[in-house]
C-alpha cells in the first residue's frame, strides 16, 4: 500500500488514505502491537476530523479504549506518552506535506517510534488482507487536555525574549497552538493562525520558496533571528540577521553552547549520515562523543536512547533531546536556540557570526536523481573511490558515507521515491566542484 512508508502511514487523503483504510488500521492495531489503550492528537488539516472519527471506529470496534487529546503538535502527543505512561499513541498529521495529505506517526511504550520494521509491516499486510474487522467488545473514548502542563513544561525552558527582535512563522500549522504564549507578544509573527489549507505557503520550510516571507520579515524589520515552523511543529529551522537560512545541522553544534557550556554536561550527541563535517569539528571542543547514525526518527530517537545522548539532530530539522523522552521537539529547540542567540546577542555578537565560527566547508545542500537501480549506481560510485582513492572512512548503514582528509560525500536511497540523494562537502568551493563533476557523472549514466 502506497501510504506504508519507512516512518509512518502517509499519503493523499481520498486516494492512498481514506476512511475505509483508516478503519481498517485502528481496527488491526491491537491484532499487531496488542494494546488496549491509544492516546490520539491531531493537527488541523482539513481531513484530521474524518481520519480521526475512522481510525477510532476501528479501534473502538476491536476493544481498544481511545482518548482523545485534541488538536496537538507532534511533540506534545510523544510528551504526554511518556509523561502519563500510555503504551500506545497515535498523531494524525502529514507534517511538511501539503493540505491534500494527511497521515499517522505511531509510538508506543515509552515513547518507542515504531516505523515499517516495528510493525507497520505487519500492519500493512493485514490491512491489505481480505481478513474481516475485528469486533470485540467495544471500547471507550475519552477526553484529555494536557495543553497547560505541556506548555509549562515548554515554559521552563523559555527565557523573556523582549529584548531580541525575532521573527516566526508558524506556517499555519500546529505550532501556533503555543507560540504566542511561549515566545510572547514581541515576536513579529507571521502565518501564526492554525489553518488546514496553510494559505501562507506549504508547511515544508527546508523548500526555499516556503522560507521567503520569513527571510523579507527578518530584513524589513531587521530582526535579530528568523524560527519557521513545519506543519506539526517536531522540526524548526532558523534564519540569521543577514536573512540566510541556516543549514539545519550546524543547529546541532549551536546546542552545545547550551548543554555542554551553561548546563556542563557530558555526554554523547547524535547526528545524522548527512551531517556537515563542522559539527563534528565543532563538537571535539567539548570533548563529546559524536555518533553518527540513520535517518528519520525511528533511527534517530532510536539510537539517542540507546547510548543514552544527550541530544542529537538530523540535516531535516529534527532535534531530539534526552529530556525530552528522547524524542523530537521544534519548539524545545527554538526556545533553546533563542536562549542562545539572545546570550550572544548581549555581547553584541550576532546570529550569523555563531554560525560563521561552525560552518567552514563548501557544501552542495542535497540533491536528488531521478534513479531506478539506486544500488547500482552507489556500487559504481563506491568502486570508482576504492579504485582511485582509497583512503577514506566508511560509513555504510544509510547509503554510503565517504570521508576524505578535505571533502566527504553521502548518498543514500529514498525510502519512498525513486531518488538518490547526494550531499557533499570540502574545504574549498574548486575542490568541491572537482570532485563532484566525477560523482555526477557516474550517475548521470543511471538517470
Amino acid at each position: 500500500m502506497k501510504a506504508f512508508k519507512a516512518y509512518d502511514i502517509r499519503g493523499i487523503w481520498g486516494h492512498e488514505l481514506n476512511k475505509d483504510i483508516a478503519y481498517r488500521i485502528g481496527n488491526f492495531i491491537p491484532k499487531v502491537f496488542g494494546v488496549s489503550k491509544v492516546l490520539i492528537g491531531r493537527d488541523i488539516r482539513l481531513s484530521s476530523d474524518d481520519l480521526f472519527n475512522s481510525l477510532s471506529e476501528g479501534l473502538i470496534d476491536a476493544g481498544v479504549d481511545v482518548v482523545d487529546a485534541g488538536l496537538t503538535t507532534t511533540p506534545m502527543v510523544y510528551w504526554g506518552t511518556g509523561k502519563f505512561d500510555f503504551e500506545f499513541s497515535i498523531m494524525i498529521t502529514a507534517s511538511h506535506n501539503s493540505s491534500n495529505y494527511n497521515g499517522l506517526k505511531f509510538s508506543g511504550k515509552d515513547v518507542k517510534p515504531i516505523g515499517y520494521a516495528d510493525g507497520l509491516d505487519l500492519l500493512e499486510a493485514i490491512v491489505d488482507s481480505d481478513a474481516p474487522p475485528v469486533m470485540n467488545e467495544k471500547g471507550s473514548i475519552e477526553d484529555i487536555n494536557f495543553n497547560d502542563s505541556y506548555y509549562n513544561f515548554l515554559n521552563s525552558y523559555g527565557k523573556n525574549y523582549s529584548k531580541l527582535k525575532i521573527a516566526i512563522d508558524c506556517s499555519n500549522g500546529m505550532s501556533a497552538l503555543f507560540a504566542h504564549r511561549l515566545f510572547g507578544d514581541e515576536p513579529i509573527y507571521i502565518n501564526d493562525e492554525m489553518d488546514g489549507t496553510f494559505p501562507g505557503h506549504e508547511p515544508n520550510p527546508l523548500e526555499p520558496v516556503n522560507q521567503d516571507q520569513i527571510k523579507e520579515t527578518v530584513l524589513k524589520n531587521n530582526c535579530d533571528i528568523g524560527v519557521i515552523f513545519d506543519g506539526d511543529a517536531d522540526r524548526v529551522m532558523f534564519i540569521d540577521e543577514k536573512g540566510n537560512f541556516i543549514s539545519p545541522d550546524l543547529i546541532i553544534a549551536v546546542l552545545a553552547h547550551y548543554f555542554f557550556e551553561e548546563k556542563n554536561q557530558k555526554g554523547k550527541v547524535v547526528q545524522d549520515i548527512r551531517t556537515s563535517k563542522a559539527v563534528g569539528d565543532f563538537l571535539r571542543k567539548y570533548d563529546t562523543d559524536l555518533v553518527i547514525w540513520k535517518v528519520g526518527r525511528a533511527f534517530g530517537a532510536t539510537k539517542l536512547k540507546e547510548v543514552d545522548g544527550i541530544y542529537g539532530g538530523e540535516l531535516a530539522g529534527h532535534y531530539y533531546f534526552r529530556d525530552f523522552y528522547f524524542s523530537d521537539s521544534g519548539i524545545l529547540a527554538a526556545l533553546l536556540v533563542l536562549n542562545i542567540v539572545m546570550k550572544f546577542s548581549e555581547q553584541n555578537i550576532p546570529f550569523s557570526n555563531v554560525i560563521s565560527d561552525i560552518s567552514t566547508y563548501a557544501n552542495t545542500g542535497e540533491v536528488n536523481f531521478t534513479v531506478e537501480k539506486k544500488q547500482e549506481a552507489m556500487d559504481e560510485v563506491l568502486q570508482f573511490f576504492k579504485k582511485n582513492d582509497p583512503e577514506f572512512l566508511f560509513f555504510d548503514f544509510d547509503g554510503y558515507r565517504l570521508e576524505f582528509n578535505d571533502w566527504w560525500f553521502n548518498i543514500r536511497p529514498s525510502n519512498t521515491e525513486p531518488y538518490l540523494r547526494f550531499l557533499a562537502e570540502a574545504a574549498n568551493s574548486k575542490l568541491l566542484d572537482e570532485k563532484t563533476k566525477i560523482i555526477y557523472s557516474i550517475l548521470s549514466r543511471y538517470c
